[in-house]
């Protein structure tokens, strides 16, 4: 459960960071940056600096040992053409761009847009330490979780 704590750690701390689209960094992000935020630190990559978009996210995604479809009490994310979201390995929805910035709540990675689904198992999550860049500051603790 470590590795659970460790993404809703970076979820919470990256929460109301504004939607900017092609955003890397605690400034500003879009979906697809966010789903590379929650896929680097669960596969112990550099949390930023390594986004993927929409366009190559299935290879993104397998690099990062990802597999196709879903499964229960993994990190799944789902995607299609335009838009993609994150549903963490306890259900927890995250998205950006859903009427602004990153938010927990929503629909998550089982949109009914979404065309296209990849799942990280949990006993295959190693547990990578989430740090922000030096000086950036921490938004707010959101509310509890809503899951829809």
């Amino acid at each position: 459960m470590f590795v659970l704590a460790t993404l809703l750690t970076l979820v919470n701390q990256v929460s109301g960071t504004p939607y900017v689209p092609g955003g890397d960094s605690p400034a500003g992000t879009d979906c697809s940056g966010l789903a590379s935020w929650v896929s680097n630190a669960a596969s112990g990559r550099p949390v930023y600096g390594d986004r993927f978009h929409t366009g190559n996210q299935e290879a993104a995604l397998l690099a990062r040992g990802f597999r196709y479809g879903t499964a229960p009490n993994a990190l799944v994310i789902g995607w299609n053409g335009g838009h993609t979201a994150v549903t963490l390995p306890d259900g927890t929805p995250v998205s950006s761009g859903e009427g602004g910035g990153v938010k927990i709540g929503g629909a998550g990675a089982y949109q009914s847009g979404f065309t296209k689904h990849m799942y990280l198992p949990m006993e295959e999550i190693p547990a990578a330490p989430v740090e922000l860049p030096p000086g950036a500051p921490l938004p707010p603790p959101p509310a509890e979780p809503v899951i829809i």
